[in-house]
């Protein structure tokens, strides 16, 4: 299957994209020639595309849509793009943007510009976070009704067991890898290693760590636009949901991040193992929002298969020094590397909302000068310790009454009251399963 490159220069057509309040791509397919238009903020779109449930139908009842009008909001390229969509069969790009109002405020509900607020916050004190992510993925087979394990090229049948650190699968996939890290190059998307992880045809890409969060967060999002486009290429489908299979390890996205002062050094390195009081004040303010962010670490109703107690993915609020079973790991290594590693997000979440909560949460704690409890020894999951919010409708109820002032209060609003749309028409579909246990029995 050919992977060559249609360069941005040469697209005749362009997509300009901004993600929504879950993550999903909204937007509008344009000539390139548009492209100065689009450059000078000349494209509209509705405010309340930022806003739309996981199927892309308005917050009903909201007061935020027909109220107000539904007003269009002014379109402003991210400076990321265009970028080459190579797995179109014409020469397209992606222009990435992001909305504001018809003052040129920014609009609270484009969750892109809510993170930027939030970095915006360090620089006033003189710090730079550097982040890297890890984002673990399933391909399938796309032909199939629901979740299957896609025939891996060489192979005979389907994948069916583990496979984690799988040399074989690395080589039969490679020529998608290939393709994938291409792409990513040329889309400036810092992709360092893949790995062959637990689930059948499930992998994981990690990134570099970067000295701009706002570059992380656009790379993690559009690294999953560029790989569901190339899987598709090759014939296979690429999931991001937390749980596709319900006996089969979950897909995380998992946050490494420091801070760094006006010099450059790492203010988290006391030139020790346990890391400086920054390290303990950052790590105080993430416990203590982790519980009321579950809805961004968990967004979806799928989201909380994966967040069960004594599975890989942490469910109790702790951290700890070189523990994967907590939800904050401090990992080891040379002092002048010394980081946080926030365990929780699935990789079904937004990218710039965990990004975000991540953040924020913690520049809190630095604000705040707050003290974390002892951080934990062995299995946190056999421990009595505080938990995240145990199912959907509680992380809603915990989200929605969080007053950490963390997020916009017309974001918070608005993403409890999405998901609370979400979670009813959830509660009126009746699965097959639920009528071959009861039709004939009760």
């Amino acid at each position: 299957m050919s992977s060559t490159h249609h360069p941005p220069g040469s697209a005749e057509t362009v997509f300009a994209a901004m993600t929504d309040l879950n993550g999903v791509w909204r937007g509008k397919r344009l000539p390139a020639a548009q492209l100065p238009k689009m450059g000078q903020g000349g494209l509209r779109m509705p405010l309340s595309v930022c806003a739309l449930d996981i199927w892309g139908e308005d917050m009903q009842g909201s007061g935020l849509v027909l109220a107000t009008g539904d007003g269009d909001g002014l379109c402003h390229p991210t400076g990321r793009g265009p970028i080459a969509m190579p797995w179109l069969d014409q020469p397209a790009a992606l222009l990435p943007v992001q909305m504001r109002r018809e003052d040129g405020s920014p609009w609270p509900l484009d969750a892109r510009q809510v993170l930027a607020g939030i970095v915006a916050g360090f620089a006033e004190k003189g710090l730079t976070p550097v982040v890297a992510t890890e984002l673990e993925f399933y391909l399938y087979d796309p032909a199939q009704d629901t979740a299957a394990p896609p025939q891996a090229p060489g192979e005979p049948t389907p994948m069916q067991s583990d496979r984690i650190l799988s040399m074989d699968d690395l080589e039969r996939f490679a020529p998608l890898l290939d393709a994938l890290f291409e792409a990513c190059r040329a889309a400036g998307i810092p992709a360092d290693s893949a790995t062959s992880e637990a689930g059948p045809g499930q992998f994981e890409v990690n990134f570099t760590h970067v000295a701009d969060p706002m570059k992380a967060a656009d790379d993690a999002v559009l690294f999953k636009k560029i790989l569901r486009g190339l899987a598709r290429k090759f014939g296979f489908g690429a999931s991001f949901m937390a749980k596709p299979y319900g006996d089969r390890s979950g897909s995380g996205l998992h946050i490494h991040f420091s801070l760094l002062d006006r010099q450059g050094a790492n203010v988290f390195d006391d030139g020790t193992a346990l890391g400086s009081d920054l390290l303990c004040q950052a790590v105080a303010g993430l416990m203590a929002a982790m519980h009321a962010h579950t809805l961004i670490w968990a967004p979806h109703a799928n989201s909380y298969r994966r967040l069960v107690p004594g599975a890989h993915a942490p469910t109790a609020i702790c951290w700890g020094y070189e523990n994967r079973t907590s939800a904050l790991r401090i990992p080891g290594g040379a002092p002048q590397a010394r980081r946080i590693e926030h365990r929780v997000a699935g990789a079904d979440a937004n990218p710039y909302l965990v990004l975000a909560a991540v953040l924020g949460a913690a520049l809190q704690g630095i604000e705040n000068a707050a003290i974390p409890p002892d951080p934990v020894l062995g299995n946190a999951h056999q421990q009595d310790l505080p938990q995240l919010a145990p199912d959907w409708a509680s992380a809603v109820d915990a989200f929605a009454q969080s007053d950490d002032g963390v997020f916009p209060d017309l974001l918070t609003r608005a993403f409890a009251h999405i998901k609370r749309q979400e979670i009813a028409r959830f509660l009126q579909d009746i699965s097959p399963f639920e009528y071959q246990t009861y039709m004939d029995i009760v």
